[in-house]
């Protein structure tokens, strides 16, 4: 078989241009970058080289600009001068030592200290924790401060919105961030815009993209985590995006589908690292100082709360320590003796959270994972598809929660030890791309009230079997190989 030869000038210039493309690429694209991510970007450019350099540009740097840049190392050297304030009023050495490891780890890579004293409360009820969020909000008389991924101003959300909005009548400061990109794709984002202008809330998008502005970088890199803190004295933080459970989507309603999320409040010193990570974000979205000084109210006791427990808050995305949850999230993984529980949406691990997770079920470990039946992310789901023939001959036990509701809950325990709630999947574009936090909570009581969770996670979702799985078709087989390749694309 013989190659098209050029006929023209212009031929012989795309030729050229394409041996550039490719002879370049090998020299750039493996630097700093897991084997897999180069290999799937130099694989791309060798089949095209001309459109796959350009998506490269588009989609392949996380560089973040200059002065985002400078914003966030300053933010950060802010956070480790805060985290030396925090009452250091637990001892490490009651934890079982690999526990104590990685705490030390997370403070090393996420500038955080584990603190005692804290109180704990699960809130898996959605419209309940917004209530609940809201209720807070009304008690507030120093500062409110509002970090969502996804952030809309709807029926649900609404009693939350007007607290806010009462608050400020009270002279509360207000602040309120929220994800561009994560946001605007809702309906109603412009009359949300219209209704905050409206306000005396200070709000800001996070990661704007305004290419007229001069304001553009990779679209998806995104802000994607959720905190709620008032007062520095309470706060919230877990899966929940502000939005009504069916993100204002016409076709979801009609489908019944509603997302399933898991919150949790917090009172203590930890809830100050919460605070210290809003602050972060503010300043490098504003260029303001937010002085971050607690005004505490009279203790709230309530029955269902676990009392005296270590937190740590574990920030990660560009600007730390690169994957700082990545490397928390696998190295409690191996250190499991018994039994691990994993809760995530996206399940599209890496190569060494993978091994991680198979490792401990040929190990022995009792290991089983909780996903939706039906992901609402296409690409996603099916690039999560292609990991389960795998995780199931390593002997990894799969729930697949019920559709038409979106399991969206993120959070783990490994054995009695530890649980771990936030905002983070445990997929490549949470631990490589986006800003996340998570909260790891070293205590066998709140381990217990989270596999009460995980009990009602079972109890609904069907298990799935090799036996089952082997019977998928060949065409559904190859896109999930496909779209396994394209989450490699970072």
């Amino acid at each position: 078989m013989e190659l098209p030869v050029p006929t023209s000038a212009l031929g012989w210039f795309v030729l050229g241009l394409e041996v550039v493309l490719r002879l370049v690429a090998l020299g750039i694209i493996p630097g700093n970058r897991k084997p897999s991510t180069g290999m799937a970007w130099l694989l791309l450019i060798m089949v095209e080289p001309i459109i796959g350099f350009a998506i490269f540009l588009l989609f392949g740097r996380t560089r973040l600009g200059n002065r985002r840049i400078s914003r966030q190392k300053r933010a950060i050297a802010a956070i480790r001068e805060r985290a030396e304030q925090l009452p250091m009023s637990f001892d490490q050495t009651q934890l079982p030592p690999q526990i104590s490891r990685v705490a030390d780890l997370n403070r090393h890579l996420g500038a955080l200290p584990l603190t005692g004293g804290n109180e704990v409360q699960l809130w898996p009820d959605y419209q309940g924790v917004i209530e609940e969020m809201a209720r807070e909000v009304d008690r507030a008389r120093s500062h409110v401060h509002v970090e969502f991924y996804i952030t809309a101003w709807d029926e649900v959300t609404d009693p939350l919105f007007q607290s806010l909005v009462r608050a400020t009548e009270r002279g509360v400061d207000v602040r309120l961030l929220f994800d561009h990109l994560g946001s605007r794709r809702l309906k109603g984002y412009r009359r949300m815009l219209k209704r905050l202008r409206g306000t005396d809330i200070q709000w800001h998008p996070m990661l704007p993209i305004k290419p007229l502005r001069g304001r553009f970088r990779r679209p998806d890199l995104r802000n994607h985590r959720k905190i709620l803190v008032v007062d520095g004295a309470v706060g919230f933080t877990g899966s929940l995006n502000l939005t009504e459970p069916g993100y204002n989507n016409p076709r979801n309603h009609k489908l019944g589908r509603e997302w399933v999320e898991l919150m949790v409040r917090l009172e203590g010193p930890v809830v100050g690292g919460l605070n210290a990570v809003f602050a972060s974000d503010w300043y490098v979205e504003t260029g303001e100082v937010v002085e971050l000084v607690a005004v505490l109210g009279e203790p709230d006791v309530r029955p269902d709360e676990v009392l005296d427990v270590p937190c740590q808050v574990v920030p990660s995305g560009p600007g730390l320590v690169a994957e700082n949850n990545l490397r928390m999230f696998t190295t409690l993984i191996y250190a499991a003796t018994r039994r691990i529980s994993l809760t995530s949406p996206y399940f599209v691990p890496d190569e060494s959270l993978l091994y991680a997770v198979t490792t401990a079920a040929e190990r022995g470990v009792e290991v089983e994972l909780f996903v939706s039946e039906v992901s609402d992310q296409f690409m996603v789901g099916h690039a999560q598809a292609s990991y389960y023939r795998g995780l199931l001959e390593a002997g990894v036990r799969i729930f697949r929660y019920p559709a038409p509701f979106v399991l969206h809950a993120k959070h783990f325990t490994i054995d009695d030890d530890v649980a771990v709630i936030g905002s983070s999947n445990m997929d490549m574009r949470s631990f490589g791309l986006n800003y996340e936090v998570s909260l790891m909570l070293p205590d066998r009581n709140v381990v217990e009230r989270l596999r009460e969770v995980q009990d009602s996670y079972r109890a609904l979702s069907t298990e799935l079997t090799l036996a089952e799985w082997g019977e998928r078709s060949r065409g559904a087989r190859y896109v999930d190989n496909v779209m396994r390749l394209t989450a490699a694309l970072q």
